[in-house]
């Protein structure tokens, strides 16, 4: 089927306005013999200020966020000696430079060293979602500059695709995690005692997403604007890792404190997930954690979808 797309533009277009999709109208049937008039038309006008994100046009285009995902990650394995193995290579070799060198250090005590590498790759492989997550898409309309200049789509699309593409890796990654879990049950180092919050996991890893697509898709903007950023995030990717408790026993904290540090998106969602998968006896699950900084992951998704929206308009002109 042919679409014949038609845009209207003012004659001084205003560096507030934004060009959308407007109402599309399809014939009943087309055939060969069919007028030009009666083909399917649609027109795009530009609008100015802030705009929410367009459901039902993400909606429209699921089919194409469904092959950019996919097309990410064929590209990401694509002719490789490892493969998906890469997948699990990153947080296990973290894991093992953590319990090897860094482990008294991070506040280990005597009662976790033999089970401790669990502790720190339970910890690890959220976090390596959560981090690649946000670097992939911090530079996914940069790396899509051809198709952002030529064809008109949601740009949202993009960094949501990024993001998608990692749920393979750590859905990988996660067979990992269990095959670790059933190794220590068998020599009887730890044996899990999930609890009834274990049915809390999809939530973590659903607000590990928002948190990521949200932080990714402000940071994808940014980049597009200032290069600079590009260099920025990998660099404060890292230094956000110490400051999350993926590697560290949690100790007492006070009201003030704990707040403070349920801040970080990825503080309560990634402790919980451990709790949930792991059991009690390693970590307490800690629903106030979890509800702020799920909270600060919603905030942060609606602030930098906002922006997004605000500032994509220009993208093909400064890519």
């Amino acid at each position: 089927m042919m679409t014949i797309a038609s845009e209207t533009m003012p004659e001084t277009p205003s560096s507030e306005d934004e060009v959308g999709p407007a109402d599309v109208a399809v014939p009943d049937q087309l055939s060969g013999d069919t007028p030009l008039d009666n083909f399917p038309v649609t027109v795009f006008q530009r609008r100015s200020g802030w705009h929410w994100i367009d459901l039902g046009e993400l909606w429209r285009f699921r089919e194409l966020l469904f092959f950019l995902t996919w097309r990410d990650i064929k590209v990401r394995y694509k002719q490789t000696v490892l493969g998906a193995a890469w997948a699990v290579l990153q947080p296990f070799a973290t894991m093992v430079v953590f319990s090897l060198v860094l482990g008294r250090a991070a506040g280990m005590d005597s009662s976790m060293e033999q089970y401790y590498p669990l502790f720190v790759f339970a910890g690890i492989l959220p976090w390596t979602f959560f981090a690649n997550a946000i670097t992939q898409a911090s530079q996914s309309v940069v790396g899509n500059e051809k198709l952002v200049t030529k064809i008109y789509f949601p740009r949202l699309i993009i960094p949501m695709a990024a993001v998608g593409a990692g749920l393979l890796d750590f859905a990988i990654a996660f067979g990992m995690l269990l095959a670790m879990m059933i190794y220590y049950a068998l020599t009887r180092t730890y044996v899990a005692h999930p609890e009834w919050y274990i049915v809390m996991l999809p939530v973590t890893i659903v607000g590990l997403m928002i948190g990521a697509l949200g932080i990714g898709t402000l940071f994808s903007a940014l980049t597009v604007a200032y290069r600079d950023f590009r260099y920025v995030v990998p660099f404060a990717v890292q230094l956000w890792l110490f400051a999350t408790t993926s590697i560290y026993q949690k100790a007492p904290l006070s009201p003030a404190a704990r707040l403070l540090m349920s801040l970080n998106p990825a503080y309560g969602l990634i402790a919980n997930f451990r709790a949930a998968i792991l059991g009690g006896e390693i970590d307490i699950y800690d629903v106030y954690s979890l509800a702020v900084s799920l909270s600060v992951s919603v905030l942060l998704l609606l602030a930098g979808c906002l922006y997004f929206r605000r500032v994509e308009r220009s993208f093909a002109d400064i890519i």
